[in-house]
């Protein structure tokens, strides 16, 4: 696939103003206000502005691969695009609460529904996203009971080499009142991620067991090393409507039985969206049979929220099993066109809002999460 808008990036010189004029949303951070003490620049466009020409400057620019320079970049000038609908003023003082979080979800749908556009392989659009997601993490992770948690977490998705980098040169493209002490902050990051050894990749637990239960305990030290007692084996389909689940069973799966809940609405004639507690019920009583029995089985229906996959992961690994998340995903258009010819088909507001709320599977999440190659 073309990467358009890393080309762009580097033919126009990483100039984040015509980087603007060709993607709106850029455009969009212009009045943006921002609260003057940690941000005396003034709005989010100028320290959007400002946060890339600092990654320009930093030392260890040059020693970047051109793919990485590229990708790092693009994250920088998307890294506060969350700000645009979530800025608010609270209490006299501008604030905009949890937008790295909505950051991720905005950027991703961007990409996806752009995807022409963009040009962005599955990696890369993932890449960025987690990017925009942690931006902030080498700030206040030092605020947490367990400082090391949150950087493990953060390593399962992202070179927290490159988190660093973007972090550094948003701390520099402000005007703040005390900036050292955030910088400060920010070269305490690099070194306990170091000290981690996941400077460069996710860390090496034990099993994947422990790492399951490490991400899913609060008082499990990182370098346990836990006896694996899982006993069998359920996969956890996740993806869009119409994104290849039922496919990808088909091909892939020739014992283990599967738990629908779009053929259990089906069966019971029931429209997309409508009763859907109902559908989890039925399914939910299926699965515990399974489960007592220890017998594998497939869960098949879109799971495409973290605290839904949560609960039932949970719910799952207590009967002893190891849980495998399988996510699937089509363009955007193609999906668009496989619901037109769908026979219960979904309404487009109601695709819309999905994709809105999606929240992709992360590899800490479970025992195993495979993804997309591209």
């Amino acid at each position: 696939m073309k990467q358009e808008i890393l080309k762009e990036i580097r033919s126009n010189g990483f100039s984040f103003h015509q980087l603007s004029v060709r993607y709106p949303e850029l455009y969009m951070l212009k009045n943006i206000p921002q609260d003057p003490e940690y941000h005396g620049e003034g709005d989010v466009y100028n320290h959007t502005e400002m946060v890339c020409e600092k990654l320009l400057a930093l030392p260890e620019w040059k020693g970047l691969e051109k793919g990485e320079q590229e990708l790092l970049f693009l994250t920088a000038a998307f890294h506060d695009i969350g700000k645009i609908s979530c800025t608010k003023q609270e209490n006299g003082k501008w604030i905009s609460p949890k937008h790295t979080i909505i950051g991720e979800k905005v950027f991703r749908r961007i990409v996806y529904r752009n995807a022409e556009l963009f040009g962005l392989t599955f990696h890369q659009r993932e890449m960025a996203a987690k990017l925009i997601r942690y931006h902030g993490l080498p700030v206040w992770f030092w605020t947490k009971e367990r400082t090391e948690f949150d950087l493990l977490k953060a390593a399962e998705s992202i070179p927290l080499r490159l988190l660093y980098l973007l972090s550094k040169a948003d701390i520099q493209g402000r005007i703040a009142k005390d900036p050292m002490q955030l910088e400060e902050q920010v070269e305490l990051f690099a070194d306990y991620a170091r000290e981690l050894c996941i400077w460069e990749k996710p860390y090496a637990f034990a099993n994947p067991y422990t790492k399951y239960q490490y991400f899913h305990k609060e008082d499990l030290w990182h370098q346990a090393a836990l006896y694996d007692d899982t006993e069998f084996d359920v996969i956890l389909m996740s993806g869009l409507p119409l994104a290849g689940k039922d496919s990808w069973i088909e091909a892939h799966n020739t014992e283990m039985p599967v738990i629908s809940l779009d053929k259990i609405r089906g069966q019971l004639e029931l429209p997309p969206a409508k009763n859907t507690g109902k559908v989890v019920q039925i399914a939910m009583e299926q699965a515990k049979v399974f489960l007592r029995q220890k017998e594998p089985f497939i869960w098949n229906a879109t799971n495409i929220i973290q605290e839904t996959r949560q609960r039932l992961i949970t719910l799952f690994a207590g009967y002893g099993a190891r849980v495998h998340i399988q996510y699937l995903e089509v363009p955007y258009q193609e999906l668009l066109a496989r619901n037109q010819k769908r026979e219960r088909y979904i309404p487009e507001p109601v695709l819309e809002d999905m994709i809105r709320k999606m929240e992709l599977p992360a590899p800490w999440e479970a025992y195993t999460a495979a993804m997309p190659s591209n």
